[in-house]
């Protein structure tokens, strides 16, 4: 459905990545991962035709619609928030507006006219008539209130702009769509809702996200790219893990084996080079430890974090402890709110964005 071959970005004297040839479709929802800097962004840009590679071609069979999540959210400030997110089916708002435009041409022919009728149909074999009910039920599942849906997107908060882009990029539900970081300003209950929703649909999905748990419900496949190319593991992010470890060990086994294997050679050949009785199978050992390669085992490009929390002094039985504690700014944030927490608990902070 969507094709890459061999596909190189670089930057400068060292290519980012290298004749990286990868097929996406079926249906399947594939996790682009890699540690921060590889290129995720930078190859998901290609495959949605918004940045030239230095080398290779992507390809879309024909008749495939292609949708992408849009980071530039400052892009509509003075377009209704709902016809933001209907744009996001760019057939059928084109369909719209060249209607439009007809009818309201003082001048336009009978010619004119037939055109419009049959952008008419057009629009509504793309659904054109349920597309504004459709594009605020999108809406409300973001967490955007019915109040701003015909507001201009100037209204909306910076960061929620993003989720206006994601109910755009999910409206037409194209044959593929590329989301990149779609759970970024999403609280815990809208990123269950797209995880439901992106379950249900059928498009083949390429999604960059570095929330494991959102992976795991998601995905159907991980394409992981380190040190410049890319490999697919089917399953989600726990079974590339397991399977990524499994394929490790097992190449570390097979090089701790060749190399006793070389030990052995190496100590034959030096124990009867000079002999002459032995020169021959001397020689054929020594032909068989030039044929021996160890396999390249390079650590991961991915930093693991460590982080240690130390104190000065043992903590007193409690923590933190608060009571009474309230707060309002033009409403009540929370009142009369109370804890306790001991030494060594971990707490989660939870709730919709803008609770407090």
């Amino acid at each position: 459905m969507l094709n890459a071959s061999n596909i190189t970005m670089q930057f400068g004297a060292k290519p980012l990545f290298e004749n990286i040839s990868v097929k996406f479709g079926g249906g399947n929802r594939y996790g682009l991962i890699g540690a921060n800097g590889c290129g995720k962004s930078t190859f998901m840009k290609i495959l949605g035709g918004e940045l030239e590679p230095s080398a290779g071609n992507v390809s879309l069979e024909p008749n495939i619609r292609l949708g992408k999540l849009r980071q530039d959210q400052f892009a509509y400030e003075d377009i209704r928030v709902l016809d933001v997110v209907m744009m996001g089916h760019a057939e059928m708002w084109q369909a719209a507006a060249e209607r439009d435009a007809i009818y309201a041409n003082p001048d336009a022919t009978d010619e004119d006219y037939m055109r419009a009728a049959e952008l008419e149909a057009k629009y509504a074999e793309f659904g054109g008539y349920t597309a504004e009910a459709r594009a605020g039920e999108l809406l409300l599942g973001i967490g955007i209130p019915l109040e701003q849906h015909n507001g201009p997107m100037s209204n909306i908060a910076p960061g929620w702009k993003l989720r206006v882009l994601l109910a755009q990029a999910l409206f037409s539900d194209p044959d593929v769509l590329l989301l990149d970081e779609p759970t970024n300003n999403l609280d815990i209950h809208s990123i269950h809702w797209l995880e439901e929703i992106l379950n249900q649909r059928n498009s083949t999905m390429i999604i960059i996200s570095h929330d494991r748990h959102f992976l795991n419900e998601v995905c159907t496949h991980m394409a992981d790219m380190d040190y410049g190319t890319l490999k697919v593991y089917p399953g989600n992010y726990d079974s590339y893990m397991l399977a990524s470890t499994q394929a490790r060990a097992q190449q570390m086994a097979a090089n701790a084996k060749a190399k006793e294997k070389m030990a052995e050679l190496q100590a034959f050949v030096s124990r009867f080079s000079a002999n002459a009785s032995k020169a021959r199978q001397a020689t054929s050992r020594q032909r068989q430890l030039e044929k021996i390669e160890l396999i390249d085992i390079k650590p991961s490009s991915r930093q693991n974090p460590f982080i240690r929390f130390e104190t000065e002094k043992k903590l007193h039985n409690m923590a933190v402890e608060c009571n009474a504690l309230t707060k309002k700014f033009d409403r009540v944030i929370f009142k009369n709110f109370k804890i306790a927490i001991r030494p060594g608990e971990k707490i989660a902070i939870i709730g919709q964005n803008g609770a407090g």
